[in-house]
């Protein structure tokens, strides 16, 4: 079975994140960046299925040059090839852009599933998986806690509320992963070094067929017109009870329109 895994590189999520001034969108340069946390459970299942059924796993990721330190990650947990669009004119390019991007990609690549985390740390949107099977016609498979490759068939536990619903579709499909599905692997040395050698195919909007007036901060749907910092955090106002501490905070709620 061979499987895509889309990956994202994201910044730490310890990290002090914060928006560029002049372009408006997240500033990745000035902090340290990592897998999307939730693209390695997804990666993990991907290496899961192939290590029961066999075929390949590739990576695809859409980034600058630096995201190819999480294309190796990836590689090195066991990954078998991967494909990294990196253009500049792809800078800025919001959910909706970055979809059809990526299903360009897709195009070009023979698979019989897709997997992805559900969402991504820096966005927290969850609709990649949706918008990508929209445009590919494929059927999609969210919140999957646990993914069941059968022929052609794909069945997964799909985490709600209440305990989970049983979804099948045929292949090729889209499914998307929650955390509670795995636990991934940690990267061994004879990994890390079979990653530099593993096949890395880098691509730029125009060998992908990608239009480069519909991709870019400049055409994006959806922009950040205006921002304002979060102002610094100011001491805490302590309540003194002396009897009468009870309506002293029931004041202070009243003020800040809490009840």
């Amino acid at each position: 079975m061979n499987i895509v895994v889309l990956v994202k590189q994201v910044p730490d999520t310890w990290a002090e994140r914060k928006l560029d001034p002049t372009t408006k969108t997240l500033d990745r340069a000035s902090v340290d960046v990592v897998m999307n946390e939730i693209d390695e459970y997804a990666v993990e299942e991907a290496l899961r299925i192939k290590e029961a059924q066999g075929g390949e796993v590739t990576i695809l990721t859409m980034g600058p040059d630096r995201s190819v330190e999480t294309i190796r990650k990836a590689l090195s947990m066991g990954a078998d090839k991967a494909v990294h669009l990196s253009d500049d004119a792809l800078a800025g390019s919001d959910a909706v852009q970055t979809s059809y991007a990526l299903a360009k990609v897709l195009e070009t690549l023979e698979y019989d599933l897709v997997l992805s985390g559900s969402e991504a740390t820096d966005s927290r949107m969850s609709i990649m998986t949706a918008l990508l099977a929209e445009r590919t016609g494929r059927p999609q498979l969210s919140g999957a806690r646990k993914v069941t490759a059968e022929g052609a068939t794909v069945r997964i536990e799909r985490q709600t509320d209440n305990g989970y619903d049983v979804v099948e579709a045929a292949t090729p499909a889209l499914v998307s992963v929650v955390e509670k599905i795995n636990e991934p692997r940690y990267p061994s040395f004879k990994g890390i070094m079979a990653a530099k050698k593993k096949p890395l195919t880098t691509l730029t909007a125009a060998d992908a067929g990608i239009d480069a007036g519909a991709v870019g901060l400049a055409s994006a749907p959806s922009q950040v017109v205006d921002f304002t910092n979060k102002p610094p955090r100011q001491a805490g106002q302590i309540v003194k009870d002396e009897g009468d501490g009870g309506r002293k905070v029931a004041e202070f709620l009243a003020s800040q329109k809490f009840v």
